[in-house]
């Protein structure tokens, strides 16, 4: 098998800094952990947030600390920091190789999509972003990995997408249309495809920072190599 990760990105419209912060690091025990958090607000202060509690993440994880624990840290570091007053959201998803399951955290009103076997599911249960209370927990699912799995984890920007005409992004809808059409999409036309469909919604100008995140399982890998692609538009 082989996992694959897409990630598709933008910035709130007319704003230089995405208050979104996504990075990747290798687990300690095999395996690979995507973190994506997004900072109250937008702008440069977002960023900061933003990327304050992703560097707190991934710097646990990197050291075998369990995900749970590493986003309780991170919610705990904000709190103290910032008083209570500035949230973030936070998705971690890990590709866990000791136990050879996917393992989702979540502090994210938003919720995260599971396609198994032609069925889509959503992890939806109430979670709460962190950095507003003590003691914050974050909401945990664990799959096992099996071939044709997607997961789809993302920012609220994708949901607000579309509300200021009075069309909100359906971000089920979407994701099932992609679906039908194609029993096993790649899972970078699922990440692009999202992002694509909440900025014409906005009509060009997203109103909101963006990022989805689609990972993929399949049934085969071309070789044992590990490969990683990023591309960055510059104006």
């Amino acid at each position: 098998m082989e996992v694959q990760i897409a990630v598709a990105k933008i910035n709130k419209y007319a704003v230089s800094e995405s208050g979104d912060t996504l990075e990747v690091v290798e687990r300690p025990k095999g395996g690979l952990s995507v973190a994506l958090a997004d900072g109250q607000s937008s702008g440069r202060g977002a960023k900061a947030v933003s990327m304050m509690v992703v560097r707190k993440v991934i710097g646990l994880l990197a050291e075998g600390v369990r995900d749970g624990a590493a986003a309780r840290a991170a919610s705990d570091a904000l709190y103290t920091e910032r008083g209570g007053k500035v949230s973030c959201t936070l998705n971690i998803v890990s590709v866990d190789l000791h136990t050879n399951t996917i393992v989702l955290t979540r502090n994210n009103p938003c919720a995260t999509f599971i396609c198994r076997e032609g069925k889509l599911d959503s992890a939806s249960t109430e979670s709460v972003p962190l950095g507003a209370a003590r003691d914050t927990r974050p909401v945990i699912t664990e799959i096992d990995i099996e071939p044709g799995l997607v997961i789809i984890v993302y920012t609220d920007g994708l949901e607000h997408a579309g509300k200021r005409r009075g069309q909100p992004m359906e971000v089920r809808t979407v994701i099932q249309s992609m679906l039908d059409d194609e029993e096993s999409p790649d899972p970078q036309i699922i990440a692009d495809t999202l992002l694509a469909h909440a900025v014409h919604l906005d009509d060009g100008r997203p109103v909101d920072d963006i990022s989805v995140v689609a990972v993929k399982v399949t049934p085969h890998a071309a070789d044992q190599a590990r490969r990683m692609s990023v591309r960055l538009p510059i104006a």
